[in-house]
Parts: C-alpha cells; structure tokens; sequence
C-alpha cells in the first residue's frame, strides 16, 4: 500500500481531529469511559489546540489516495537530543500497513540529530505497547495518572536511536 508521510497544514485539521477521535475511540473502548474520551479530544483537539501544536510542535501526517489516515506529533528537539512522541495514530482500518513504523523513521530523519525518544503509553492499550516493544523501545517507569477522573496505568518508555540506527 502507498502512503505519503508529510508535514501537517492548517488545512488538514478536519481531517487529523477525525483520525484522533476514531483511532482513540477504537483504542480506548473498554480502557477509559467513553465520556471522558470525548472531554479529552474535545479539548486536546479543538481547532484552537491543533494551531497550537502546529505552530510549537512538528506534526506529520500520513496520506493514502488524498486522504488523512493518521498523524504523529513530536516535541522540538532539546539540546540533550531528545524529543517526545506525543502521539501516532492510525485510523483502525490502516493499523499494521507499516505507517506507524514509517512515522518513526520519518521522525528520526527529520531530527537529524536526535538520540532517545521518550513517550508515554496506556499499560492496557495493548497495540501501542505492542507496536513500541518491536520497534526496540524499553520500559523506564510506571506511573498511575487521574486522567479527567480515571485512573490510568501509564508506561514511560525511550527508544535509544543510536541502536536502532546501527541494526539497520
């Protein structure tokens, strides 16, 4: 399958809120109670929100056929070399085509000089551990976190680049 991997414009907000809230709808059900999911993109994903990450973070968004079918936010990258993976997500039907791999090695290229990784993680979400444990990144911490009133068990995780790089 053909994707694009490109940087995110204004005008792809629509688009980037509907994969957020399918992808986390999907993810969530049966993890976090669904009204708190919708206060949480409601807010986190606002029109208001989404021109704020554009404008102070680095967002990239996957293209198949014209259409969005997921987005990955890091943080600038610190003088240490390292940056925060905010986010991927995929809208469901596009989970497990290589995209999410290809945001990480399209992260790793645009920071050139990056050397760790670091997200964070729901412990139940079980794709996204998944999908971090085999791309290499290692588990630092756990923490709970009260997230809108629920109680998450959150997974702190890093990539070393540098090890990565040298596999392949």
């Amino acid at each position: 399958m053909d994707y694009l991997i490109r940087n995110m414009k204004k005008k792809d907000i629509p688009q980037v809120q509907h994969v957020a809230r399918t992808s986390w709808n999907a993810t969530y059900e049966g993890i976090i109670p669904r009204d708190i999911q919708e206060n949480f993109l409601n807010a986190a994903y606002s029109d208001k929100n989404m021109k704020s990450r554009l404008k102070h973070s680095i967002v990239f968004v996957a293209e198949v056929d014209g259409r969005i079918v997921g987005f990955a936010n890091y943080s600038p990258i610190t003088s240490e070399g390292t940056t925060e993976l905010g986010a991927i997500y995929l809208h469901p039907e596009f989970q497990g085509r290589g995209i999410g791999t290809g945001f990480l090695q399209h992260g790793i290229n645009h920071f050139s000089n990056v050397e760790e990784i670091h997200l964070n993680v729901e412990k139940n979400n079980e794709i996204g551990m998944n999908f971090y444990n085999a791309k290499g990144f290692e588990v630092v911490s756990e923490f709970e976190d009260n997230f809108g009133g629920h109680i998450l068990h959150t997974v702190r995780m890093v990539l070393k680049v540098n090890k990565i790089m040298s596999k392949s």
